[in-house]
């Protein structure tokens, strides 16, 4: 009983999906490292309060969504829309995960426990944002790219543009791909009064600007080479990044959506690979 309880709450807030922000926020906090050594501790904080954010946030958008998720063909077996979960469950989870992450910007620093109102209600935003805005998936990009800036804050860096062209190259990876996961939504959105990039400029362009926006991701990495520095090693892992989002288009096309889950899922592996990259790159033998 309770494991198969757990596995609800796991699927609830899509736990496997931490690995799209995780390797960018543990990738700030290592940049910071160069100056401020990061310490174990550190480090497992900043993933409990990566988890616990991305856990509040995803489950404060399901309990906003439920009635539409329960309109949506492609949502309708989501735990609330099923009855997996009440209502009263999953507002009591959110509230738990919020105040776990709390809990952990405080055991980080002063300025993260001053900064964490701030991400949540960011993280928050992007729930609602479809219900006003046009640019919806920015507001995902936002939310996405408050972790490098955090794990770079959680490890004691204070001033550099790298926290900066993170941010922007996560915001701009996430914002990409979440234009084309939401292509698949176009005619129910129009029909319940929704509002994102695909509804306001339809499907090709759509395309199209989240093929800008992966471009624009990739420049940013690139320029941390530069304003780092970090070496050959990290621009060839930024070459494989940059060929796993070429890849990543190529699946999806104007006139055909049917691919969009395996497109979304690739995501998964582009932060990881980043991370190994930086890695390798700030730790190799030839950095010694």
């Amino acid at each position: 009983m309770l494991l198969s309880r757990l596995s609800t709450y796991g699927s609830f807030v899509r736990f496997s999906h931490s690995v799209f922000a995780l390797p960018f926020a543990l990738a700030g906090a290592l940049l910071a490292a160069r100056r401020t050594p990061l310490t174990w501790a550190v480090a497992g904080w900043i993933l409990v309060a990566m988890v616990a954010a991305r856990s509040a946030a995803v489950g404060f958008n399901r309990l906003a969504d439920a009635r539409l998720d329960a309109l949506n063909p492609r949502t309708t077996n989501r735990e609330l829309p099923r009855g997996a979960m009440t209502a009263r469950e999953a507002t009591a989870f959110v509230t738990v995960a919020s105040l776990v992450f709390v809990t952990a910007a405080w055991r980080l620093s002063p300025v993260c426990l001053a900064l964490s109102p701030v991400a949540l209600a960011i993280v928050f935003w992007y729930s609602l944002a479809k219900r006003y805005t046009t640019w919806t998936q920015l507001f995902l990009g936002l939310a996405m790219a408050v972790a490098p800036v955090g794990g770079w804050l959680a490890a004691g860096g204070r001033g550099g543009g790298e926290p900066w062209l993170l941010a922007a190259a996560i915001g701009a990876w996430v914002g990409g791909f979440d234009v084309l996961y939401a292509c698949q939504d176009l005619e129910f959105d129009r029909a319940h009064g929704l509002r994102s990039i695909p509804v306001r400029f339809g499907v090709p362009a759509s395309l199209a600007i989240s093929r800008l926006m992966h471009v624009v991701a990739v420049t940013c990495l690139v320029a941390l080479a530069w304003v780092a520095p970090l070496g050959t090693v990290y621009v060839v892992g930024v070459a494989f990044v940059a060929g796993m989002l070429v890849y990543e288009q190529s699946l999806v096309r104007a006139n055909d959506l049917s691919q969009v889950k395996r497109a979304f899922d690739l995501n998964g592996y582009v932060g990881i690979v980043y991370l190994v990259a930086l890695i390798v790159a700030l730790y190799g033998p030839w950095r010694s």
